[in-house]
């Protein structure tokens, strides 16, 4: 028996690094799970790999109609849905406050922060009917204090998340609905390949290579 018997969940940003991960215990745990991402044919491989349980529908988090359709997805599919992981990432331009142009600027934001609050608006009203949900949003290191990330604009997003959770947290408590955020340290996934300008394949094995550095980094004692 799974800690999360008969509950649904969407994960955004769910192919790969945390969202893919978070998507596979979910599942072992006994949830059904909507896998949320752009990457059309990773998405539909793990939902197969994972089961029944699983599903993909293919979102990009910047546009409101898909994140209205994603909600709708997962309803209709499973009959309703308790947890909302907000996870999915871009990478977000380098460089000092002279160097970003504004264009990079809002595009990069669009998704970190901008999806984050889609979410959450159009999951708000299925747990507020319900009268119980839980909304993760997954925030950094990088929002809590500034040079922890190289980007300043990726810094801000997770700023901004952060603090918006608090004020949703403040507006649905009374419905019961949960909504929190996470702060994960350096976790080795492809965005950091991404932001230098790196495919999908050369920067998943980057990834790989900055575990080693991580763990030196930020060790668990």
């Amino acid at each position: 028996m799974g800690r999360l018997d008969g509950k649904v969940a969407i994960v955004t940003g769910g192919t790969s690094g945390i969202g893919r991960r978070t998507a596979e215990v979910f599942v072992r745990e006994g949830a059904s799970v909507l896998i949320a991402a752009r990457r059309e044919s990773e998405g539909n491989s793990l939902a197969d790999a994972l089961g029944k349980k699983a599903g993909f529908l293919r979102t990009d988090v910047s546009i409101e109609a898909d994140v209205k359709a994603m909600i709708k997805c997962a309803v209709d599919r499973f009959g309703r849905l308790d947890c909302l992981f907000n996870n999915a990432g871009c990478p977000a331009p380098l460089g000092g406050i002279e160097d970003i142009s504004l264009e990079e600027c809002v595009s990069a934001m669009s998704v970190l922060f901008g999806g984050v609050l889609l979410g959450m608006k159009h999951v708000a009203p299925v747990m507020k009917d319900q009268g119980s949900g839980s909304i993760i949003n997954n925030g950094s290191v990088a929002g809590l204090r500034a040079g922890y990330s190289s980007s300043m604009v990726y810094s801000a997003a997770k700023a901004a998340v952060i603090h918006l959770t608090k004020c949703v947290a403040m507006e649905l408590g009374e419905n019961n609905v949960r909504v929190n955020s996470i702060s994960p340290g350096g976790i080795a996934t492809g965005i950091f390949g991404k932001a230098l300008g790196l495919g999908t394949e050369k920067a998943e094995r980057t990834s790989e290579r900055l575990k080693v550095a991580f763990k030196e980094w930020q060790p668990i004692r």
